[in-house]
């Protein structure tokens, strides 16, 4: 695999001078901004009106990707802008639910990682100590969203919160104290008991009993149904379950993410472009650029572990990011995305838009192939957080 590993890595290094120079130009046309949704080859603003949406930390980890290859200081004046302007956040409940990882650990783990900030490394501890006060200790999840003003949500656990987690596994190293540990693992736990099915497809919303802890019911979230297959949670389920083995070298944690790694991988099309919703049906051609992007850097992340599958699992990941980068990549310097096809929800009105987060999950795929990504999730694929 060493001649592989080696070839792919001077392909990423090819591709990624051209991402490079197409994204300082996207970079420069949207300062001060924070994008989530392009249209029109135009990225969105979420600076202002919409400061607690949960992927608005990806614009920061996509400048600290640039920043570590490139050390164009527009990079980080655009990261620091998202990082700074993420404080408005903790001023306000409403905005601090599940979601804490994913927006402070592409900024500020990246930003302490990189500059050993210090108001970064503050700004993580004030994230992953929410976190870990919206664990339920009676059933042992984590508590997804706050009330919506219609009924109670104090029962509903997502399987997005898995891949929050490393906050709390960071949090725990730096602080010395347990307990972050023991809420990520307990939940980790959970997520193997109640949202992994025996095929290893993985369920988008489970409701627990908050005064009981007994399991309810699945809900549909932003899958086709409660039964189906959302891809993207089944990508978060592969990703999340496979840091959970690199922060605790937990065996059944390593068995779980192949688990789910092989139902991923038989269920992908032959031009490996993912669907929505693993059942959403042939007449269906919706597709997700953004869990295709998510998949490939689990599937790369853990092929560099000792699994039974590693070589496999690390050609079915660069070979998503081949097929990515054939068939829905922009490189187009007028245009502010980078992968085209993506999907929020099989519910959403919106189908085939480009997502910011979906940017990222390329970006750093790539970037793990070279060996230069910043390793915001810990652990990984030649280096450790």
């Amino acid at each position: 695999m060493a001649e592989i590993d080696e070839a792919y890595g001077k392909w990423a290094e090819g591709l990624s001078e051209k991402i490079l120079a197409k994204m300082e130009c996207v970079v420069e046309r949207n300062r001060n901004r924070i994008p989530c949704a392009a249209k029109d080859g135009a990225w969105n603003d979420c600076s202002k009106d919409n400061i607690g949406r949960w992927s608005n930390g990806f614009w920061a980890g996509i400048n600290w990707q640039l920043y570590n290859v490139s050390k164009k200081p527009l990079f980080m004046e655009s990261a620091r802008f998202t990082e700074k302007a993420l404080d408005r956040c903790f001023l306000d409940y409403g905005f601090m639910d599940q979601n804490s990882g994913f927006r402070w650990l592409p900024s500020s783990y990246a930003s302490y990682a990189l500059t050993k900030d210090k108001d970064s490394y503050n700004r993580l501890r004030l994230a992953a100590d929410n976190l870990v006060g919206r664990f339920n200790s009676i059933g042992n999840f984590i508590r997804a969203w706050n009330e919506d003003g219609k009924k109670s949500r104090a029962g509903w656990a997502s399987i997005d919160g898995l891949m929050n987690l490393p906050l709390l596994y960071w949090a725990s190293r730096a602080t010395g104290d347990m307990r972050y540990y023991a809420v990520a693992t307990k939940y980790t736990d959970t997520v193997l008991s109640h949202f992994i099915r025996e095929d290893g497809s993985a369920i988008h919303i489970a409701e627990f009993d908050p005064k009981t802890g007994d399991f309810i019911a699945p809900k549909a979230g932003c899958g086709m149904d409660e039964n189906s297959c959302w891809t993207k949670g089944h990508a978060w389920a592969l990703y999340g379950l496979t840091l959970s083995y690199l922060h605790t070298k937990e065996d059944f944690y390593l068995d779980g993410a192949q688990h789910v790694a092989t139902s991923f991988l038989s269920r992908i099309p032959d031009n490996l472009l993912v669907p929505v919703d693993f059942c959403q049906g042939e007449d269906c051609k919706w597709e997700d650029s953004s869990a295709s992007a998510i998949a490939a850097c689990a599937l790369i992340e853990l092929s560099g572990l000792d699994c039974q599958y590693a070589d496999a699992f690390f050609l079915a990941g660069v070979k998503m990011l081949e097929s990515l980068v054939k068939n829905r990549l922009c490189l187009d310097k007028d245009r502010d995305e980078l992968l085209e096809n993506c999907s929020a929800s099989y519910h959403d009105k919106s189908q085939g838009i480009p997502l910011v987060y979906g940017d990222y999950f390329f970006i750093e795929a790539l970037w793990k192939l070279m060996g230069k990504d910043v390793k915001i999730w810990g652990g990984g694929y030649g280096g450790k957080m």
